[in-house]
């Protein structure tokens, strides 16, 4: 049996998530249960259904105790439960898609994530510019990592005021397609955080990165929070700034987390759409 406890979206956690992997990876043809603790964040659905469909590879038998929050996600409907109504409209579904579903992960981004009421007032060029962000994620995780599949969930937590948003491949990870493609020998953390920089890609002549450039400055501005874990590199951009550090093990990919506040009282709007304006 194999508990995951207190899982949220915390060093720690991630840390959890990882020997949870480390674990079980090297065994065939078991019974895995999976238990739950006191608390397991819904958006982090997107990093056990990735992990699990890696153990479950290697022809192991996985089975998922019953929680309600996922019952409402649909993320147990991959276990054979029924979905339950989501009546408090707090979850964003779990996914579980292949590289060619741009179109349709473009498209629940911005009807499950963008148009929730619960998020800050944007004007719909920045909602535009946020998914055209958004969607660089997973086109980065379609052409580099090399995924067959790619998972999504997020979370609406009212009594924490934010929303969690995560996207998870299990394909090549930052490190790897850095070092082979600049000959160099950067940590999973230092690869991680030189690709935020706005203007750094490894598409090779072309510019724009990650496409979090706008990404980060409205998370800096909504004291919100970015996290990428790759391999075992950690990276965390927030409104005090950058903050890397390195995991006992590798997590089989990469996450990208995207935390939202939503007590957030400021109305968005690029500079372009209005004269003197400076919030973008």
């Amino acid at each position: 049996m194999a508990k995951l406890t207190d899982i949220n979206n915390s060093f720690e956690s991630y840390q959890r998530l990882i020997d949870f992997y480390l674990l079980h990876k090297g065994k065939y043809f078991e019974e895995i249960y999976v238990e739950f603790g006191t608390w397991f964040s819904a958006n982090m659905c997107a990093a056990l259904g990735a992990m699990l469909d890696k153990i479950a590879s290697n022809n192991n038998n996985i089975t998922i105790e019953q929680k309600k929050i996922l019952l409402k996600n649909d993320f147990l409907a991959y276990y054979g439960h029924k979905r339950l109504m989501d009546s408090y409209h707090t979850t964003i579904r779990f996914l579980k898609l292949k590289p060619t579903d741009g179109k349709f992960f473009n498209n629940y981004v911005i009807n499950e994530l963008l148009q929730r009421n619960e998020l800050p007032e944007m004007s719909h060029l920045v909602k535009e510019k946020m998914a055209e962000g958004i969607y660089e994620i997973f086109v980065n995780a379609q052409i580099h990592s090399k995924s067959k599949q790619i998972y999504t969930c997020g979370q609406f937590f009212p009594s924490k005021n934010m929303i969690e948003f995560t996207i998870v491949d299990t394909g090549i990870g930052f490190k790897k397609i850095i070092n082979d493609t600049f000959k160099r020998k950067l940590s999973a953390a230092k690869a991680i955080q030189w690709a935020t920089k706005d203007k750094h890609t490894t598409k090779i002549g072309i510019t724009g990165g990650l496409g979090l450039s706008l990404l980060k400055e409205f998370i800096d501005k909504n004291k919100g929070k970015l996290q990428i874990i790759s391999d075992d590199g950690f990276y965390q951009f927030d409104c005090e700034g950058e903050q890397i550090a390195t995991f006992k093990g590798s997590f089989p990919g990469t996450i990208v987390n995207l935390q939202f506040k939503t007590n957030d009282i400021s109305s968005y709007i690029l500079s372009q759409e209005v004269s003197n304006n400076d919030i973008f």
